[in-house]
Order: C-alpha cells, then sequence, then structure tokens
C-alpha cells in the first residue's frame, strides 16, 4: 500500500528531527515532515492532506484515518494545547469524512508566535517507521496542496 499526503498549509519545509520537540523530532509518534507558516501568516487555512474520515478533532491538532486504516495526523504549532483553543477555528468534527484540500480548521500563526510558541506544523503518518514518509524535498518552500511526501507500508 502506497499514500500520497499532500501539503494541508503552505510555508517552509523543515525535517521532523529539526522540530522543535523531542516527540517530533525522534519520530516516536511517526515520520512526515514539518510545516512552518510564512512570518507574517495570521489567517491559515489547514486542509486535510489526504481524504478519510476525522478520527480525532483538537482545536490545535487532528487526526484523519484514510480508507486504508492509515493515521495522518497535522499538528498546528508545538505545545499549543496551552492556547486551550483560543486562535484556532475548526470547520469539522470527528466522524465527518473529509476529502483531500477540504478545509478543516483555521489558525491564526502569528498569535501562536506572539504567544512565544512555535508555529511549526507536523504532518505525520502515525506508528509508521522512522524515516518511511519520504518527501519530495525538505528544503524549500511548499504551496497548499502540493505533494507532501509519499509513504508506502512495510
Amino acid at each position: 500500500m502506497s499514500l500520497a499526503v499532500y501539503a494541508p498549509l503552505g510555508g517552509a519545509l523543515m525535517a521532523l528531527g529539526k522540530v522543535p520537540d523531542p516527540v517530533f523530532a525522534g519520530q516516536l509518534v511517526g515520520s512526515g515532515v514539518a510545516i512552518d507558516p510564512p512570518p507574517a501568516a495570521a489567517e491559515v487555512k489547514v486542509l486535510a492532506p489526504a481524504s478519510g474520515t476525522v478520527l480525532k478533532m483538537h482545536p490545535h491538532a487532528f487526526v484523519i484515518k484514510t480508507p486504508d486504516g492509515v493515521g495522518i495526523l497535522v499538528h498546528l504549532g508545538i505545545d499549543t494545547v496551552r492556547l486551550e483553543g483560543n486562535g484556532f477555528t475548526p470547520h469539522v468534527a470527528e466522524g465527518d469524512d473529509v476529502q483531500v484540500g477540504q478545509k478543516v480548521i483555521t489558525f491564526d500563526a502569528a498569535a501562536v508566535r506572539a504567544a512565544g510558541l512555535s508555529a511549526v506544523c507536523p504532518v505525520v503518518v502515525l506508528d509508521s517507521a522512522p524515516g518511511s514518509a519520504q518527501p519530495p524535498a525538505i528544503t524549500g518552500n511548499i504551496t497548499t496542496g502540493a505533494l507532501l511526501f509519499s509513504w508506502a507500508a512495510s
């Protein structure tokens, strides 16, 4: 099984190892990449990186379960649970079916940074082997909706 994961938002690509959180940096929850929204970004529309069902929905993070049973986590910023939902607007709920590219959450990256937190957004395949997500590149910028990485079950 192979899975294409698309960029849920635009910004600078970053290897998970550079994410300022040891759980993501160590790929303890899975392999993937991170996206740092542009510095001036205020309202960031976050889209579904794949089609499937919303398995978990928090203001600062969500998991989509694909029809093949693969979970994809999108985490908006680091330690943003501390904001208790402030600056985040969910547009779907747990149990909803979503299509790749559908708006899931809007968040204020500038407010996250103003609170002294990182706005870096890890996108990972849950429970996947470290290094198993194959991004086309892990430098430069990516546009919303572009292919972020491919993943194949081993």
